[in-house]
């Protein structure tokens, strides 16, 4: 008898392991729509033409910096692409994403930073969907023009693969993340959908549905930005 009452109680503790993990990155995702809402709710934001000519969207919510050596940061999010293989889709189910980098500390001066990147082609794209990629060497980074200043940075739009913003204490720029690096969050994958699987399955290769957590941020991409403009 005690033995089938401690084999039910194990059982119990497996099943209900990974239950705060996977509330974590369920947070993380209600917080990246709740960033991404606010900032393109805003009058001088990311203009709605870029946004329409993106090919995937990444959030960071609340970078922190920290303080080894000369300092650095690491911040967790989520990225989300246009479904199809042309990129003419509605957003893709969402993958958890990391941000690390030693230049990033020196820009948020101790301030929780909210960043958002603009994917904007489809060499970018494969570029973040590989294991890492480090932004200004393996893939062209640009701070991205806000507001009416969109129209008068033609040139940053075509030569960048990826658009940077943040906002820190209610401040919204374009910021340069030129030296820090992107990768798929392997673990954080795992504690959302319950098995090992990398961005390009999730985002690319649809193989698992977006999760209910992931409703706000998706309806709020496909109702903003429902068509892919080139």
């Amino acid at each position: 008898m005690r033995g089938r009452l401690f084999l039910a109680i194990l059982m119990l503790v497996v099943i209900a392991a990974p239950l705060p993990a996977q509330q974590k990155e369920q947070d993380r995702l209600q917080e990246s729509a709740t960033v991404l809402k606010e900032i393109l709710g805003m009058p001088d934001g990311i203009p709605q033409e870029l946004l329409n000519k993106a090919e995937c969207v990444v959030i960071f919510p609340s970078v922190k910096k920290f303080a080894i050596g000369i300092g650095g940061s690491y911040g967790r999010g989520v990225i989300s692409c246009r479904s199809g293989q042309n990129f003419n889709g509605r957003w893709s189910a969402p993958a958890m994403f990391a941000l690390e980098g030693g230049n990033i500390g020196f820009q948020l001066g101790g301030q929780a930073t909210d960043f958002v990147l603009l994917v904007m082609n489809e060499k970018g794209a494969n570029s973040v969907m590989s294991s890492k990629v480090k932004l200004g060497a393996d893939a062209a980074a640009a701070a991205g023009p806000k507001g009416r200043d969109a129209a008068a940075a033609t040139d940053v739009v075509m030569n960048a693969e990826i658009l940077s913003y943040s906002r820190s204490k209610g401040l919204f720029a374009g910021v340069s993340l030129e030296g820090s690096t992107l990768r798929s969050d392997g673990g954080a994958n795992k504690n959302l959908y319950g098995k090992e699987l990398s961005a390009k399955e999730i985002v690319r290769e649809a193989k698992v549905g977006a999760p209910p957590a992931a409703s706000a941020l998706l309806t709020l991409l496909n109702t903003k930005s429902p068509t892919h403009a080139r």
